[in-house]
């Protein structure tokens, strides 16, 4: 069962439970200055975990594609990846714990039919200090659904992580941790700041007997061991309490959020406790094929398959939603999978140039659910095999440069006379460290990203002075940045109130451009902070500011009319047809869209433009008058105004 088959099994289980189906948002976030990625399924719903209220209604299903950044250093075992799918559901003050928790066990049981006796769950443990209580109602309800199948439910409360390791799983089902079970955006209880969301969650393990534990880890398993053992599947949060100035209240809706891996419960239900064969297997064959090398028959080599597998999975999806290879921002991580799968093939064999060739078998995996990878897979060959060919001009001087710096770190001994004796001309070290300047070098003269140079160097037992390295790289960014404010830092600062109204208003100064100037114009990049927005648009020439003055008029008109900014879903083929509908960016948009439409009290229509949001309600909602205060040439045939509201 691969998983393909089980996301069309989840969606179809979850749309006959009165779920409604929504698309997979883009991996880069749209107007979410807090993250560079698409990290998690509910990450584009936490407005509407907030209060905000969803068309489609209380009860929401998707595929999420994501990718964690910060998982790249992990990639290399059984599970960890960087790009996967998060199958969520989602139910806004509808539904709660019982409901949530027999639909993910019927499914898991009925619809994928794995072994409930390998199931294993976790609950919070509670936390007396801030007065909320041990979530026993969760684990009542599983140890009905475990007694109906004739299983034992021995509870072993744990607590921390650490402490897991000291007393193990004695044998249990269900067991209570503490904050490993809890969510909130800033981490446990005593983390969470005046007014944030959160609350506890039950998270599902699946068990492969098999697997023994490794004690590097620690000396006894248990299900949040890394050894492998257990395997996580889902977890359903439970957000009920929002943080006040005297402890915790309870939310006056109470919210499930779940997020399970698509590649890991296909792995489960192919009875498999690594992830990479059912989910990788045309990247792994093509490399057996051209290495000559067998999957999982070396464990060295079998690392460099998986970081291979996964980062090329990755660089696939990113790409096609968007990105380049760079050095800053999103594209640096792109850089760095490309570079690293390039490292790693070297380590199998496989010195030709050869990433190109593994796109089109990466789209044909996905050709159903995301049919556009296929559509720009020629584009996306083209990119990364630009990026691979220019790496591995560098790559082989820049290993040879790095053993060289490698065999001087300790160079103190030389032979005279065939005897060693300490050379007093090369100062004696104590550490094994590569300095920051060979790591800045490395950087600069052959490519290597700075964990690249660290990864090869823990192989050699050495250590990168970082912590300096990132001061010369900051002293190298600031030479670069000779006219700093015109190279463009898209999106919004901050999701306040000041922000969001200067981004609704931004729609009503483009609506006025274009009625002044004509449908040419398009936004080209915008930037908005609390203070002003900063917004970039197709049109080839200087404005006149009697023009500017009519766009002020024509957005100052709509606030003092005022009227409800609404949501419209519709398919993005819908919104194309659409003549009224403006948009830029339409390959970074998913197959079903938001359409922001800002009607006045007295019927005007005075935009509609697709939009990832947020936006004020009402348009009497942006307080102040808005002014143009400049307008300048950007770039060739892109012009750039900036505004206030005062």
């Amino acid at each position: 069962m691969g998983g393909n088959l089980i996301r069309e099994k989840y969606l179809a289980f979850m749309e006959k439970n009165g779920h409604a189906i929504i698309p997979s948002a883009a991996l880069v976030p749209e107007n979410d200055p807090t993250t560079l990625f698409t990290g998690s399924g509910m990450q584009p719903l936490i407005p509407y975990l907030m209060g905000e209220r969803h068309p489609k209604g209380v009860r929401l299903a998707d595929s999420q594609k994501c990718f964690r950044a910060n998982d790249i250093e992990e990639v290399g075992d059984n599970r960890h990846t960087t790009f996967f799918e998060m199958l969520g559901n989602w139910s806004l003050g509808d539904y709660f714990k019982e409901e949530q928790i027999k639909n993910f066990w019927i499914f898991l049981t009925e619809e994928i039919k794995l072994d409930p006796s390998r199931i294993y769950v976790t609950c919070y443990i509670g936390n007396l200090d801030a007065n909320i209580p041990k979530d026993t109602e969760s684990a009542e309800i599983w140890q009905t659904l475990f007694a109906e199948k004739g299983i034992d439910t021995k509870q072993v409360e744990i607590g921390s992580e650490e402490n897991g390791y000291l007393v193990g799983d004695q044998g249990g089902r269900i067991f209570f941790y503490s904050d490993k079970n809890w969510w909130s955006r800033a981490g446990g209880p005593s983390k969470m700041p005046v007014g944030e969301p959160g609350g506890p969650d039950s998270e599902v393990f699946y068990l492969f007997p098999g697997t023994v534990h490794d004690k590097k880890w620690g000396e006894y398993c248990h299900p949040n061991c890394d050894c492998g053992r257990y395997i996580e599947l889902g977890n359903s949060v439970f957000m009920q309490y929002v943080k006040t100035e005297t402890g915790f209240a309870n939310l006056p809706n109470k919210n499930v959020d779940y997020g399970g891996g698509l590649e890991r419960i296909a792995a489960a239900a192919n009875d498999s406790s690594d992830v990479f064969p059912t989910n990788h297997k045309p990247i792994l064959e093509y490399f057996e094929k051209h290495s000559g090398k067998i999957y999982g028959n070396d464990e060295k080599l079998t690392k460099s398959f998986r970081v291979i597998a996964d980062h090329m999975k990755a660089a696939v999806f990113l790409v096609a939603d968007g990105l380049e290879p760079g050095n800053a921002d999103q594209g640096y991580f792109v850089r760095r999978l490309i570079r690293r799968s390039v490292r790693h093939a070297d380590i199998l064999g496989v010195k030709e140039h050869t990433f190109a060739n593994v796109v089109k078998p990466i789209a044909e995996m996905y050709k159903g659910p995301y049919p556009y990878l296929l559509e720009k897979s020629d584009l996306i060959s083209t990119i990364i095999a630009r990026e691979e060919e220019q790496f591995r001009k560098t790559l082989e001087s820049g290993l040879k440069q790095f053993n060289k710096i490698s065999l001087q770190i300790n160079l103190t001994s030389k032979l005279v006379d065939g005897k060693k004796v300490i050379d007093k001309s090369v100062p004696p070290t104590t550490k094994q460290v590569i300095s920051a300047q060979n790591a800045f070098d490395l950087y600069t003269t052959y490519g290597f990203p700075i964990e690249l140079t660290e990864e090869i160097a823990a192989e050699k037992g050495l250590t990168v002075e970082r912590a300096n390295f990132d001061k010369l790289m900051e002293e190298h960014r600031d030479k670069s940045r000779s006219g700093a404010e015109q190279k463009f830092k898209g999106g919004l600062a901050d999701s306040s109130e000041a922000v969001i109204q200067l981004h609704t208003a931004t729609h009503l100064m483009l609506a006025g451009l274009q009625k002044e100037l004509g449908g040419h114009i398009h936004q080209a990049g915008s930037n908005i902070t609390a203070e002003r927005l900063r917004y970039d648009f197709t049109h080839p020439e200087k404005i006149e500011r009697e023009v500017l003055d009519k766009v002020e008029e024509f957005v100052n008109n709509a606030i003092k009319v005022g009227g409800e900014v609404t949501i419209e879903i519709m398919s993005k083929e819908k919104a194309q047809q659409d003549s009224t509908i403006e948009a830029s960016f339409w390959d970074r948009y998913p197959d079903e869209v938001k359409v922001y439409v800002m009607k006045g009290r007295d019927g005007t229509i005075f935009s509609k433009e697709l939009c990832g949001g947020p936006h004020v309600s009402k348009l009497e909602d942006i307080k102040g008058k808005f002014r143009i205060t400049k307008e300048e040439s950007s770039s060739a045939g892109v012009r750039r105004i900036k505004a206030v509201l005062e």
